[in-house]
């Protein structure tokens, strides 16, 4: 049984869902449409000769999907390894696994390769289409070879780590958030050390930096020079890579029991030991041979009911709001007192990004551009952008698992039931979302806002900059509270929700590479990227509106790609304030189109009837 019933029942039922045959479609469909994007972005705007332009334009091409294909295996590893291991908790499923004869091997590596499975699919099903490039020229069947080894040695350690902090957290959101710290820890740790540049045991800094993080790898790997380059460049990193991996598993394996259950559990194991402690007694005096009497009977029932049960309160009381969702999510732990060192680890990340634009300022290199390729994007947006994404990817997961929790912990059924509007619990969500992620909305602003202070952008600059950065994290908290409505399955909500963050980010800084690496004519590529634009905006009502069905929904979804290529020319031109203003618009009205259905009544899915796509 490879390793565990785990695994073996998830490979005999996944051929048999369609999600897998739609996930690794969708996927080669894209890879496909962004090769034949390219293609035309070329032949509309410059002129073939010979094949050395044929072998140019591979060579580009797959320098370009070869680090978008490890970014997005990067967090989906990471996430859906985290998010199968913290829903096992949410629904306490988990404990039964522990319960059985399971060995600790057989359950951290089974839940591990299980939820690996669809990515390793994905991969497979991409090699077809990474050779297709070899024949452009340019690229070498040694190129692809390497570069698949070294994501899916990202894929393992990504997952690993993801697992292990999914089987360490007990809540969901400090599931998702320490791991999307830990990722850019990873790779800004790397850097951090690349930019020191000393030696350690006659190794360079350099080389150490390419042994840990998998976007120096994946250059390498990528690049012509790996035939001569391989074993200096690319082993390193996937010895390194897999023992840390190799590491995170053993110590899952063997803590897993120590830290499951949870306190909290046997905290209420205990407090139900108590409840019973009449029912011992009686027991005990069955066993002595004294026979109750029918009054003692009486009183002993009486006294175990639920009317009877008296509790003395050890503190003061506290005065609920009269929005009792928004007092709960701002007045109590609801997510766990251990989010104080989620956001200790966020301030030390601000910190260091501080640090970097802090050297930036002072060097005179904040507005660089490192390279022909990085025309329009200067050395401080490369230095904030990991952090808003992380910002971005942090609100989101607290709003999407402040619903997924609800339902996975059957509290979602008592507040349909109360006199709570639906009005009160929407506003109440969201309300407390953006309130717990303060820090993830403030501190954005205060780093754009030293660029303000330093003279690095104007006030209108800066002005535009604060907007905009509040439309997005008004627009991320909606998404997922609109995700884990419309989706019974917690796994499929928090993987909607977190890929529409991620599908929008990445499109856009794949959208602005190809177009500054073929050519610097962007009022030519409209007609090319109208086919990206229509399947982006088909994938978008997939995911948010086929399930819920809203015109506001579809033409929300029609306009998302549209805008963003608009604000992506817009920006190449200099044309701020109308990035702005396309932004904010079509985000704001996306954000209402999420909001008024769930304003009129309680559309949340529950779950009641198992459908195919959730078996």
């Amino acid at each position: 049984m490879l390793v565990g019933p785990v695994f073996t029942r998830e490979a005999a039922v996944a051929p048999r869902r369609r999600k897998l045959y739609v996930f690794r479609t969708v996927y080669a469909i894209s890879l496909l449409l962004l090769m034949c994007t390219a293609w035309l972005i070329l032949v509309r705007t410059q002129v073939i000769r010979n094949l050395g332009d044929m072998a140019r334009f591979g060579a580009i091409l797959f320098q370009i999907l070869a680090p978008l294909q490890l970014v997005l295996i990067l967090f989906m590893a990471a996430v859906q390894t985290a998010s199968s291991v913290a829903i096992e908790k949410d629904k306490q499923t988990l404990i039964l696994l522990l319960m059985t004869r399971l060995s600790n091997s057989e359950l951290v590596l089974g839940k591990l390769f299980a939820s690996l499975l669809g990515i390793g699919v994905m991969l497979l099903t991409a090699v077809p289409i990474f050779m297709l490039i070899v024949l452009f020229g340019g690229t070498s069947f040694d190129q692809v070879g390497w570069t698949f080894a070294v994501t899916v040695v990202t894929a393992f350690a990504s997952g690993s780590l993801g697992s292990t902090i999914a089987l360490w957290r007990e809540k969901t959101f400090q599931t998702l958030a320490l791991v999307a710290l830990s990722i850019l820890f990873w790779v800004g740790g790397a850097e951090a050390i690349a930019a020191w540049g000393g030696t350690i045991g006659g190794i360079s800094a350099i080389q150490i930096a390419t042994a840990l993080n998998p976007l120096r790898a994946i250059l390498i790997a990528s690049s012509p020079s790996v035939v001569s380059e391989w074993s200096s460049g690319v082993m390193p990193f996937l010895c390194a890579m897999g023992g840390v991996a190799i590491l995170l598993n053993i110590l899952a394996i063997s803590c897993v029991r120590r830290w499951n259950p949870s306190r909290d559990v046997r905290i209420g194991q205990s407090a139900q030991g108590e409840d019973d402690t009449v029912f011992s007694e009686t027991a005990a005096m069955s066993k002595s041979g004294d026979v109750p009497t029918i009054a003692q009977r009486d009183e002993t029932s009486r006294q175990t009911h639920v009317d009877a049960r008296v509790r003395t309160a050890n503190q003061k009381s506290r005065k609920v709001w009269d929005n009792p969702v928004l007092w709960r999510e701002c007045c109590t732990w609801a997510y766990g007192k251990r989010i104080i060192f989620i956001r200790g680890a966020y301030w030390v990340f601000a910190a260091a990004v501080f640090y970097v634009l802090f050297n930036m300022v002072q060097s005179g290199n904040i507005m660089r551009r490192g390279s022909e390729s990085a025309v329009a994007i200067p050395a401080a947006a490369w230095a904030l952008a990991p952090f808003m994404l992380l910002s971005l990817v942090m609100i989101n997961a607290l709003g999407v698992t402040s619903m997924t929790n609800e339902r996975d912990g059957r509290s979602l059924d008592l507040l349909l039931v109360t006199d709570l509007s639906p009005r009160e619990f929407l506003f109440g969500k969201l309300g407390g979302v953006l309130y717990v992620t303060f820090d993830a909305l403030l501190l954005p602003l205060v780093l754009c806002g030293y660029l303000w202070i330093s003279g690095t952008v104007s006030l209108e600059y800066y002005s535009y900059l604060v907007i905009g950065i509040l439309v997005l994290d008004v627009f991320v908290a909606m998404l997922g509270l609109h995700c884990g409505m419309i989706y019974s399955n917690s796994r499929q909500a928090i993987g909607v929700s977190l890929g529409t963050v991620f599908f929008l980010f990445l499109g856009v800084v794949t959208a602005m590479v190809m177009m500054v690496s073929f050519t610097g004519n962007v009022e030519a590529q409209i007609t090319p990227f109208l086919a990206c634009i229509v399947g982006g905006g088909v994938g978008l009502y997939v995911a948010l509106g086929s399930r819920n069905p809203s015109p506001a929904l579809a033409l929300a979804s029609g306009l998302l790609p549209l805008a963003m290529f608009f604000s992506i020319t817009s920006m190449l031109l200099g044309r701020y304030l109308s990035v702005l203003l396309v932004m904010a618009f079509t985000y704001g009205f996306t954000t209402t189109a999420m909001i008024m259905p769930a304003l009129g009544e309680f559309n949340i899915s529950m779950g009641r009837v198992r459908q195919n796509e959730d078996d």
